[in-house]
């Protein structure tokens, strides 16, 4: 399978909706929300109006020409939220496009595009029984906090630091 990483276009809105629902993280043996959900104000900080800000970044996989996941940031205060300036992380891919190792190169990007901007942390939320917890450390987050469900996580660049 040929995989592609691009970066996502105005206009495609619509695409974030989708993957703002995929990211939902459904345990086992749990019937999945409605879609709706992704109207509530929690989850609408992630897409509302993106784009429009400076650290609004998101890229998008395709897979054999087909758009299979998006991974997108944005300073926001967030379920991840741990410093202000700090841009939050999302991710999801299509269901059927797991496991293939694409979630894990759309987050190499993305952190290699914080990297070349500037950034020297970025932070991320994620169900204590999500598998994506390890490829999240494999990445190289690190678990700086927790509460009875998640895990907040925080990336510090290699650069960090160097700029000063």
């Amino acid at each position: 399978m040929k995989v592609e990483i691009r970066e996502w276009k105005a206009g495609e809105q619509k695409l974030l909706e989708d993957f703002l629902y995929e990211a939902i993280f459904i345990p086992e043996g749990v019937e999945a929300p409605g879609r709706d959900i992704i109207g509530l104000p929690e989850l609408q900080v992630y897409i509302t109006d993106f784009g429009e800000r400076p650290d609004d970044i998101c890229f998008l996989a395709e897979a054999d020409e087909k758009v299979a996941g998006a991974v997108w940031v944005r300073v926001m205060e967030d379920y991840g939220h741990l410093e202000d300036g700090v841009p939050s992380f999302a991710i999801s891919l299509y269901k059927e496009y797991r496991g293939m190792g694409i979630g894990t190169t759309l987050m190499k990007r993305m952190l290699q595009e914080l990297s070349e901007r500037g950034y020297e942390k970025a932070s991320l939320a994620v169900q204590k029984a999500n598998y994506a917890v390890r490829m999240y450390q494999k990445v190289g987050f690190d678990i700086v906090g927790e509460n009875e469900e998640e895990y907040l996580m925080m990336w510090r660049s290699p650069n960090a630091g160097k700029n000063g």
